[in-house]
């Protein structure tokens, strides 16, 4: 497809395609949100069903537990057929499990919904970052991302606060899964009504298709068209493929572990923060979920900061290494500050737990959290993308299975853990994890450019890893 085709996303006006990624970001948020909404509504779920804490727990789990394998099916299908349909048919089976959950009557039923939920409402996680880089070209799909990245987050730290208010107003838990129906449905009609194809390939065999209804004539074909495997094919390539490059990749799998780390943390924290501020500083339900939100606070702080600073700096570098591409490895200035950051949070979290410490300590924790949180996710996000390339996409449907496993694990033993080691003890252990980890950034800066070298998959190994110019100029001066 032509740069100038009128058909080309790329070239939609640019509020049209503002709309769109601010619709793409509103589907994370939705399903981000519906992932936390139920720690809310914990202690009525339990009364109404007679079960413990641990299956509590797995009305988020089981639903994180989607995510692992939703991206798998749904990556591939909207590149097969599109990104609209993936949308409107997942959306539409998402919808009616949240209907499933807002009438169920006994455990197993929830369970299965918030299950099967978590599978269809991956699809927005899956693709949403591909319609970003579908109607942006690479200069502004920086700042796209930048505001996007907001979005996974912005749910789990809302969703705690509305079913926490919810709770205290002693409206009935059905009602906070009827208000993810609503919401989800919602979200339907705008997809079904306002979002348009942006998959260029399924572009052209929409036109190809046309063509030939037009003329009659079976040459006009497109090349999705021509590109058909048969099952065996396919399910090796959705299934195989991510991970034979994970594992092959210590690269990739270093930057996974890490980030799926961070996202099982993030997790982790609905089981911690009410040990914290509803035991220990007795608070309802609704304020202590508004306990997380300097966590997103703290996020968009560090959007404003990235796109102000570093955002800039990075359009330097674009001019420094033109013609060619910037190396990876600028990727991870950002997370030279974060990883510190995020370590330390945690020390300032546990060692603030006491009942007799103001709440407020514990509480602003949450601000250098979710700063460095979403610093590390668009390091390592971009970092992973511009050093993969043209197997990113696999790259990335591996990441997202894992970090998911992480997702779901993590808040199963959040409670034992700060139960027996106590909160003070429980976050130092997260923050001695976080601080071996720390090193990660510095590693991949200095010497990422000698693994991609050895990579079988990266195809950026040979590129120049400082500025032609600089390096023009001191063989002029020598």
């Amino acid at each position: 497809m032509r740069p100038d085709d009128p058909d080309n996303p790329k070239t939609w006006s640019r509020p049209y395609r503002w709309y769109i990624t601010m619709l793409s970001a509103m589907l994370v948020l939705n399903a981000t949100f519906a992932s936390s909404a139920p720690s809310g509504i914990v202690p009525q779920l339990m009364a109404k069903f007679s079960f413990g804490t641990e299956v509590a727990t797995l009305t988020i789990a089981l639903f994180v537990a989607g995510y692992c394998v939703g991206p798998l099916l749904w990556g591939p299908l909207s590149e097969q057929y599109g990104r609209k349909p993936v949308f409107l048919i997942s959306f539409t089976a998402y919808t009616g499990f949240q209907v499933g959950c807002a009438l169920s009557q006994n455990t197993a039923s929830i369970l299965i919904f918030r299950f099967l939920g978590g599978v269809f409402a991956a699809a927005p996680l899956a693709n949403s970052g591909a319609v970003m880089s579908d109607v942006w070209d690479a200069d502004t799909r920086g700042k796209a991302m930048a505001l996007f990245a907001l979005a996974p987050f912005a749910g789990p730290t809302v969703g705690p606060t509305v079913s926490g208010f919810m709770a205290v107003a002693g409206v009935s838990w059905r009602w906070v899964f009827w208000l993810l129906a609503f919401f989800a449905g919602t979200c339907l009609i705008l997809v079904a009504l306002t979002l348009p194809e942006t998959y260029a390939p399924v572009i052209l065999v929409k036109r190809a298709q046309q063509l030939r209804k037009e003329t009659g004539d079976s040459r006009y074909w497109a090349p999705l068209e021509k590109n058909k495997m048969n099952l065996q094919q396919r399910m090796k390539h959705i299934l195989g493929r991510p991970f034979i490059i994970l594992f092959r990749e210590p690269m990739l799998l270093v930057i996974t572990l890490y980030m799926s780390f961070i996202y099982g943390v993030v997790y982790l924290l609905f089981e911690a923060y009410p040990i914290v501020f509803t035991r220990g500083h007795h608070f309802n339900a609704g304020i202590s979920g508004l306990m997380f939100l300097p966590i997103f606070v703290g996020a968009v702080c560090a959007v404003i900061v990235y796109l102000l600073i570093f955002n800039p700096r990075y359009h330097r570098a674009m001019e420094q290494f033109a013609p060619h591409p910037v190396p990876p490895e600028y990727r991870m200035e950002v997370c030279m500050y974060a990883a510190p950051i995020y370590a330390i949070s945690f020390f300032w979290f546990g060692w603030t737990s006491y009942p007799t410490v103001s709440f407020w300590a514990p509480l602003m924790a949450g601000f250098p959290m979710g700063f460095a949180i979403i610093w590390l996710f668009l390091g390592l996000f971009n970092y992973t993308i511009d050093a993969y390339l043209f197997v990113a996409a696999s790259a990335l449907s591996s990441m997202t299975v894992v970090r998911s496993l992480f997702g779901a694990g993590f808040p199963l033993f959040a409670t034992q853990m700060y139960e027996r080691l106590n909160p003070r003890w429980a976050s130092t252990l997260l923050g001695c994890l976080a601080l071996l980890m720390t090193p990660i950034p510095f590693i991949l800066r200095r010497y990422g450019h000698k693994l991609r070298k050895r990579s079988k998959y990266s195809p950026t190994g040979n590129l120049p890893h400082k500025p032609p110019k600089k390096d023009a100029e001191k063989a002029v001066a020598a």
